[in-house]
């Protein structure tokens, strides 16, 4: 195998590997948009329908939020596979700590504000159980 060979190889292996973080921001961008649709359609039906349901904002909320965490994970993800394998350099790093950084701070303030309480405690103050136990409807 020839020196321009493994070359070609290289740059389609790292070619492949830009499209698969693409894939994965764009995966994440559309868990957004299909929820954040999802949400405002069952909470206006819930809102406007024949019988008004009391708890359809906090449940907009969360069908809001919960996507909104895991999407936040999946383009920590991708900022990751992008940086360790496409742009390994001192300033690339620095950017992705960052990245994680506000991004670990949005999912704690989403926590925070679905939940009622920090991400590394396990009962919710609102309702004093641990958050496997509590109810939400569906």
């Amino acid at each position: 195998m020839g020196h321009s060979t493994d070359n070609r190889f290289i740059d389609r292996v790292l070619e492949w590997v830009e499209y698969v973080a693409i894939g994965i921001e764009v995966l994440a961008v559309a868990i957004i948009t299909i929820a954040i649709v999802y949400a405002t359609v069952s909470f206006l039906s819930a809102r406007l329908g024949h019988r008004p349901e009391a708890g359809a904002y906090g449940l907009y909320r969360r069908r809001i939020g919960e996507p909104m965490l895991l999407s936040l994970e999946i383009l920590v993800a991708a900022d990751v596979i992008r940086t360790v394998i496409l742009d390994l350099t001192i300033e690339s790093v620095a950017v992705l700590g960052l990245l994680v950084l506000i991004r670990t701070f949005l999912t704690w303030s989403l926590v925070v504000e679905m939940e009622g309480r920090w991400p590394w405690s396990s009962e919710s103050p609102r309702e004093g159980k641990p958050s496997s136990q509590i109810v939400t409807p569906e």
